[in-house]
């Protein structure tokens, strides 16, 4: 369990040990799916023709036709809730020309992103050997679909489903039973067991949970939906600046002001457990003095923030105002009195 927005880990059991991804894995495929839309390269009404191979799936589907052209739009609703073997190859197809094509693409998307003890061997997550993924990476992958694609993320929240004239009810059970519940993805093979990757946000804080190995669907949501509240009941974050705020003032040499605020440009925040104290040590690390001009903006150094467990986060400094040159009569007396009284001491 992470809190994204302090790069904070909440809970942590076995979450570097390889494991099944199951569907999970078409978490990677969607974020591939999001990036064409993103980038224009496919619309939605786009329409992907279903194969025989695609259409032939076993496990979930989404019940797509053999010869049928179907919408990205659709195959979208059919992989997150619907959860559809049958989809993710239409779309593998239709983006790459075959699975295993854009099964490479998968993985060196996923290096990119930093999944680094990920591998993935086809577009749903279907059992294949040397498949694997591990908690921490998937936790990744879900807080870089959310933050990369929030207009998109939203298909993750739909609660059920028609298509073809057969209803389905989205596997996330927590999106009907936790508030807050937005997304993402469960999965299930006999080698992995159940497992989900859920995320929630309430009053502008997200948790991003992801657990594997459970016996059942029951158990799957039981354990899911009791960890989300022990999260968000167990842990609160503290805002430490605002964006904006002023972290230090810098020296500035030959400025039309002697110092010039040094800013965030985004809000920090740490996470603790209820009821503790926010107490962090903040380090402006910076090179002055600063020569002017200066630009409102500009980014000059970082604040260094360490957190309760030791973490030490940094957060880049921006200039907070603009600062004009000193005219020349101010530069050269400037300049006199530093070499001057440099040179006396």
């Amino acid at each position: 369990m992470v809190d994204p927005q302090t790069s904070s880990v909440l809970l942590f059991k076995d979450a570097d040990k390889p494991m099944h991804p199951s569907s999970m894995a078409k978490m990677m495929t969607i974020y591939i799916v999001f990036e064409e839309l993103a980038a224009g390269r496919i619309k939605l009404d786009t329409r992907f023709r279903v194969s025989e191979r695609a259409r032939n799936m076993g496990g979930s589907r989404m019940f797509v036709e053999l010869g049928s052209e179907v919408t990205v739009e659709d195959l979208i609703k059919g992989m997150i809730v619907l959860s559809g073997n049958d989809a993710c190859v239409v779309i593998a197809e239709g983006l790459a020309g075959n699975e295993d094509s854009f099964a490479e693409r998968m993985n060196k998307r996923a290096r990119e992103l930093g999944l680094v003890k990920t591998v993935f061997k086809n577009a749903s997550g279907w059992p294949a050997e040397g498949q694997y993924s591990t908690a921490r990476d998937l936790a990744v992958l879900a807080w870089r679909t959310i933050d990369d694609f929030p207009k998109l993320y939203r298909y993750y929240a739909e609660i059920n489903w028609t298509y073809n004239n057969i209803r389905q009810d989205n596997r996330n059970r927590l999106l009907k039973i936790t508030p807050g519940t937005d997304g993402l993805k469960t999965g299930h093979t006999e080698e992995g067991g159940y497992g989900q990757a859920t995320s929630a946000i309430r009053d502008g804080r997200r948790l991003i949970l992801v657990v594997n190995g459970l016996t059942s669907m029951a158990e799957r949501a039981q354990e899911t939906s009791r960890l989300m509240e022990w999260g968000f009941r167990e842990f609160t974050n503290t805002t430490i600046f605002r964006a904006g705020d002023m972290v230090v003032e810098a020296p500035v040499w030959l400025g039309a002001q002697d110092k010039v605020p040094l800013v965030v440009g985004r809000a920090v925040l740490i996470t603790t457990p209820t009821g503790q104290a926010a107490s962090p040590r903040v380090v402006a690390r910076y090179d002055g003095p600063l020569p002017a001009p200066l630009v409102k903006g500009t980014k000059i150094g970082t604040a260094a923030v360490t957190l309760p467990d030791g973490r030490v986060i940094e957060y880049p400094l921006e200039v907070g105002t603009d600062v004009a040159r000193m005219g020349v009569i101010g530069r050269v007396t400037a300049m006199i009195q530093h070499y001057l009284f440099g040179w006396l001491s």
